[in-house]
């Protein structure tokens, strides 16, 4: 099955290999956390998420969930066996632990929340690769969620967010996320994903999400959302973006347009929702 899995991937190079690998684990992640009757508690967001159930151009490393509600007793443990059990069936070894967090800074506890559970599941093989699971245990409200069909290793259903608050999340991490010397170009090649796809912004979702982290004091217009996104593009190194993202694309050329001009158009074009 794990052969079958990668034989729908064209691969050119050793990194395309890790990333199609990792890739194909997220799915037998999902598997064996649906087995385990997750996602009657949580659901799927995040880049990782677009990738694979709205076909997303780049390939994306991380797990991210949402608990449908708050619950502060909350833990991922008893879903590891599910999961290994899952990985066991289609031949691999997987080994799961908890990892500790840090926080750097308050703008950075946004993203690592006291509530936000990190798992590392590291493939056990003569080149380990590990993908990260993060589940928000006090998630910001307000967002809906859809059933989707993912039918390797198995036909099963994952519950994940609905597409305008998947780009309300995306935009809250692309508006207040700080990684140091970095610009994190992924979240900007998804922005400029969501305008080609026409979705709508569920802006007062982000607007929770945003007050949670203590980003905003109150919420924001459409007006005020949109001039806080121009503020950001105009003060955003995009050469440095541009580095970050260029390992996910196997074409590289599609960011030859971006620039502060581009992406404030872009800005400009953003329907509202909610």
């Amino acid at each position: 099955m794990l052969e079958q899995m990668l034989s729908r991937y064209q691969l050119t190079s050793k990194e395309q290999q890790l990333q199609a690998l990792r890739e194909v684990m997220q799915e037998i992640a999902l598997g064996g956390l649906y087995r385990g009757g997750f996602f009657n508690k949580a659901a799927f967001y995040g880049g990782t998420c677009l990738r694979i159930f709205y076909q997303l151009p780049r390939y994306s490393e991380d797990l991210d969930f949402s608990l449908l509600k708050t619950d502060e007793d909350f833990t991922l443990e008893p879903y590891f066996e599910a999961i290994k059990s899952e990985f066991k069936a289609n031949g691999v070894e997987v080994e799961i632990k908890q990892k500790s967090k840090s926080v750097a800074t308050a703008i950075e506890s946004a993203f690592l929340k006291n509530t936000t559970h990190i798992f590392d599941l590291t493939l056990l093989a003569a080149q380990p690769i590990k993908i990260k699971f993060e589940v928000d245990t006090q998630p910001p409200l307000g967002f809906n969620t859809e059933e989707k069909l993912l039918i390797e290793p198995f036909s099963f259903y994952v519950k994940c967010f609905q597409l305008p608050d998947l780009f309300a999340g995306k935009m809250h991490a692309l508006l207040f996320r700080q990684w140091k010397n970095r610009v994190k170009g992924r979240d900007w090649f998804d922005f400029e994903w969501y305008m080609r796809k026409r979705i709508p912004l569920n802006l007062p979702h982000f607007n929770e999400r945003a007050m949670q982290s203590h980003s905003i004091e109150k919420p924001l217009s459409e007006n005020e959302f949109k001039q806080l996104l121009t503020d950001k593009i105009k003060n955003t190194d995009l050469e440095n973006a541009k580095q970050d993202v260029e390992r996910f694309l196997t074409d590289k050329s599609v960011l030859d347009i971006w620039s502060p001009d581009y992406f404030c158009q872009l800005a400009e074009k953003i329907q509202i929702t909610g």
